[in-house]
């Protein structure tokens, strides 16, 4: 997924705000479930037919800076799948410019209804793990 870093993305150096590599990498995962078929609101949808609402929750994230974003890059953000199991699924991404790496995270993702952890659908996880397989 493609971004471009606006004035707003910027400190006063002109350089991104640390914070805002997580608003990226946020909707780089909401893209990544949309290339795989699985729309959001399709899937509360279907989940609401079979019980409490859910929710993806952030249970953990590791990032790595490595170098500065600025106004008018052109960034992709990348994000695959490492593992899925039960009730979390592991996903890497990074933030580019190019062939240069500006951020690295590890992010786990926990699958929440009714206010507790609960086993992934398993319309999702076929997904998931279909996008590990490939």
């Amino acid at each position: 997924m493609q971004v471009r870093v606006y004035y707003e993305d910027t400190d006063f150096s002109g350089i991104v705000y640390h914070a805002n590599y997580l608003r990226y990498m946020e909707r780089g995962r909401t893209n990544h479930l949309r290339l795989m078929g699985a729309e959001q609101q399709a899937l509360f949808d279907q989940v609401e037919t079979e019980g409490a609402g859910f929710a993806f929750v952030v249970r953990s994230m590791h990032l790595d800076f490595l170098k500065p974003a600025r106004m008018d890059d052109v960034l992709d953000v990348v994000t695959w799948p490492v593992a899925v199991k039960g009730a979390s699924i592991m996903l890497a991404q990074e933030v580019r410019r190019g062939e240069d790496v500006l951020v690295k995270a590890e992010v786990r993702v926990a699958f929440i209804s009714g206010g507790r952890a609960q086993p992934i659908p398993k319309s999702i996880r076929t997904l998931m793990k279909a996008d590990l397989i490939s």
